[in-house]
């Protein structure tokens, strides 16, 4: 093969343009694209290899290999060396092509007499999408300017392919964004939605790839750069020394912007051929498949970082903001690589659902997303690249599953299932303003959770009977800026007034671990769940609790108060917290500002270690909250942000409810109020058994109140209490099973 000349390149890659504009069906157009790379490349043979599903590639032309092998050659990804291309989404270069390890041959297509492979990925902004082959009889190693070329060729094949330039009858391929396609993520917030995508940062479309004037390319990457930089500086300017963190990210920016190695080869990119904005999107797609295959977290996190300059940079290429110009759906469903809470919030109620491609389960987002009430699945794959604009979508927040543009009978049997759920939430609406008595006559004391203005319209619709949980932290999460006094003074008094006369439990500032103010320096830490959190920073820096306890004792405005301090781990840390209010009660009270009617004082039960607590701290504290979510993680040491280890330990072993009973005890003891807080509690069967070990009081979110009102009314607590004590006499490791078999035996 000849040395490749910019004018070779540039000749090659205007002729696949001019071939492009030319409106015939996609299996002469990939005929045409081989032949013309064959030609311009000096070999005996070009292949186009794409995928016919996620894990099998099908030749779908070539030029020098037999034409009856075409859409008959298929390999599996990492089978042969195309194979090896696809799975490592790099170059294979051989001189000898039979010798190598993971050589296959495959008779059908006549490649015995060529010696010398060449293969480089065809992949779009990560998304493997096929192989391009060249090959040779002579037996040489390619040179780096012939792989870098070839590249350079892929990536308009990619663009190509993407536009659906090669879909049709003949080849028996489907445009991409228009096939059925089922995800598979992380459930965050239960629930079902069908709807529309709205992508929250909508992808930029490349419509020229190939260049006339290098110089003049080179000219607007140069100026594009400029203006990313300048805006990079004022960036870190505005930043401040408020945000480490914030800060860090924009020093990586800064860094990548200023990278000649990057800029270097954009700037080969161009000369060869392609257009500012397709060089920057190529070296972008390089990045994201670095991506895939680097196991250093740190690393990952720097990729991403180039990842997100990328697109910055596209963005002042194109003049293609995140706003379009495209109207929101109806029905919308967002979908996004991640998101923070004040933007979902300013979205608000018109969401259906929201789908993520990171994320986390306790992120801002999610407690967002489960204020509004609507679900949310994570960690869902390719999410960004695969939707588009308007794309029919069902969202799956129970099973964690993502369908997008699904087919009709996908569809219909979603939209039963949504019909069957909607019939059991009318049966459970009948139940509203009854009480959760259970058929032996023990009545259980049901309460919602909420963080938001939002949550409140739920309370009188979903029958609870108060805001057993009322956080705090989300009027700090979602500002960029610590909230005034008198902006959560007016906060808290709302929320007494949407409650009326039920009452409202307000947990105080729980940040720390996955929840941090964007304008707060936090500390480095190897494990931040088990770390400076909660209570622990109001204690050692209590300026801003003292801020927030003043402020609720204002919105009490002479109405009851009811206090609760999160993640207590000791008798003397709680004290501490109620003396500091009982402080600010008495400074009100010289200043002449009324005092609630009653206050109620009390402590979430986040660590095994405050079961085990002195009695008077029991006798001191006016009730306490099981925080489940986080009381589970600590008594099974498993992270519940670590998808491998945060289901496998279920609420029902008996371990944990042997556990659950010593603080029954020690409450029953005391004459301690007690409740239950957390995702378990809004899980029908796990919460007739919290109920069954003597819990008195549930607290959930308010569309499980329902299902969970139902169930305890057709049970007998005595049964299940008396259940429970038989399973863990005989042993056993939990007793759902034991438990859903009487839940089966029962009346509906």
């Amino acid at each position: 093969m000849p040395h490749r000349t910019e004018t070779d390149s540039r000749k090659l890659l205007r002729r696949l343009r001019d071939e492009m504009s030319i409106a015939d069906p996609g299996q002469e157009r990939l005929d045409r694209i081989t032949t013309i790379i064959a030609e311009s490349m000096g070999v005996d043979v070009c292949s186009i290899y794409l995928f016919r599903d996620p894990d099998t590639l099908e030749l779908c032309a070539t030029e020098g290999l037999r034409p009856e092998s075409v859409h008959q050659t298929r390999l599996r990804l990492g089978e042969g060396l195309v194979g090896k291309v696809a799975r490592l989404a790099r170059p294979v270069n051989s001189a000898n092509a039979p010798a190598e390890p993971g050589f296959r041959y495959m008779p059908e297509t006549g490649e015995e007499v060529f010696t010398s492979f060449l293969g480089v990925p065809v992949q779009r902004l990560g998304e493997r999408l096929g192989v391009l082959v060249v090959q040779a009889k002579e037996a040489r190693q390619y040179s780096d300017d012939e792989i870098y070329g070839l590249e350079v060729v892929a990536m308009v094949i990619a663009e190509m392919t993407e536009l659906g330039a090669f879909t049709g009858e003949t080849t028996g391929f489907a445009a991409p964004h228009q096939n059925p396609t089922l995800l598979r993520g992380v459930t965050a917030q239960e629930g079902e939605a069908e709807g529309n995508v709205w992508l929250h940062e909508p992808r930029v479309v490349i419509t020229k790839l190939v260049n006339d004037d290098s110089r003049a390319e080179l000219a607007r990457l140069e100026d594009a750069v400029a203006q990313l930089r300048v805006s990079i500086d004022q960036l870190l300017a505005n930043a401040g020394s408020r945000d480490k963190e914030h800060q860090e990210v924009l020093q990586t920016y800064r860094m990548f912007a200023h990278s000649r190695g990057w800029m270097k080869r954009m700037e080969e990119d161009i000369r060869l051929g392609l257009s500012a904005e397709a060089a920057v999107e190529k070296e972008q797609s390089a990045a994201r498949a670095r991506l895939e295959t680097v196991p250093d977290a740190y690393l990952r996190d720097r990729l991403h970082d180039l990842d997100d300059l990328s697109n910055r940079l596209l963005r002042i290429l194109t003049g293609q903001g995140s706003e379009t110009g495209a109207e929101m759906p109806d029905r919308p469903i967002l979908v996004a690589r991640n998101i923070g809470p004040g933007e979902l919030l300013d979205y608000g109620r018109k969401l259906r659902g929201v789908v993520l491609e990171e994320g986390a389960v306790g992120s801002h987002a999610t407690i967002v997303a489960r204020a509004l009430a609507i679900p949310l699945v994570i960690n869902v794959p390719r999410i960004t690249t695969e939707a588009l604009n308007g794309d029919h979508v069902l969202v799956d927040g129970t099973e964690g599953m993502v369908h997008l543009r699904p087919d009709d009978s996908v569809t219909t049997a979603f939209r039963d299932k949504m019909a069957m759920q909607a019939k059991a939430q009318e049966r459970y609406a009948v139940l509203r303003d009854k009480p959760a008595q259970a058929r032996c006559g023990t009545t259980i004391t049901l309460k919602m959770n909420a963080g938001l203005m939002a949550d409140l319209p739920s309370l009188p619709s979903s029958g609870a009977e108060a805001v057993g949980l009322f956080r705090t932290e989300l009027q700090f999460l979602t500002q960029d800026r610590m909230p005034r006094r008198s902006e959560l003074v007016a906060n808290y008094a709302r929320v007494l007034d949407a409650a009326g006369d039920r009452p409202v439990y307000f947990r105080t500032l729980d940040i720390g671990s996955d929840k941090v103010m964007p304008y707060m320096n936090r500390p480095d830490e190897p494990n931040p769940a088990m770390g400076w959190r909660a209570l622990r920073v109001g204690l050692d820096k209590p300026g801003v609790l003292r801020m927030q306890l003043q402020a609720l004792i204002r919105a009490a405005a002479g109405r009851e108060l009811s206090v609760m301090f999160p993640l207590v781990a000791t008798a003397s840390e709680f004290t501490r917290a109620h003396d500091m209010l009982l402080r600010e009660i008495a400074r009100e009270e010289r200043m002449g500002h009324p005092l609630p009617e009653k206050l109620k004082v009390g402590a979430m039960l986040e660590t095994p270690s405050l079961a085990y607590a002195p009695t008077s701290f029991f006798e001191e504290v006016d009730f306490l909250s099981i925080g489940g979510n986080d009381l589970k993680q600590f008594f099974f040491a498993a992270d519940r942000e670590n998808e491998l280890v945060r289901r496998r330990y279920d609420t029902l072993n008996v371990s944990f409810l042997t556990f659950l009973q010593v603080i029954v005890d020690r409450c029953h003891e005391t004459n301690t109020a007690l409740s239950f807080c957390g995702e378990d509690a809004g899980r029908p069967v796990d919460a007739l058994a919290l109920a069954g070990i003597g819990i008195p009081s549930l607290s959930m979110r308010p569309a499980s109140i329902g299902p969970v009102k139902s169930l305890i009314r057709r049970s007998n607590l005595n049964e299940v209490s008396e259940l429970i004590a038989r399973v863990q006499a005989r042993g056993l490791e939990s007793a759902r099973p034991a438990l859903l078999d009487y839940v089966g035996t029962l009346v509906t």
